[in-house]
């Protein structure tokens, strides 16, 4: 199944036009290692910087 993955950190190195994720798989963990109740408390760990 083909998925569209937005992101808006146009500085990661996975960013590409459209705000859309070139990644080829998507990494999200809750902060702090609590359970998450809203997008705030998680983290994207797939970010890497752009070179």
């Amino acid at each position: 199944m083909s998925q569209v993955i937005l992101c808006e950190v146009n500085n990661c190195k996975y960013w590409g036009p459209g705000n859309k994720c070139k990644a080829s798989s998507i990494y999200v963990v809750s902060k702090k290692g609590k359970q998450a109740t809203s997008s705030e408390e998680t983290d994207c760990k797939t970010f890497a910087p752009r070179d």
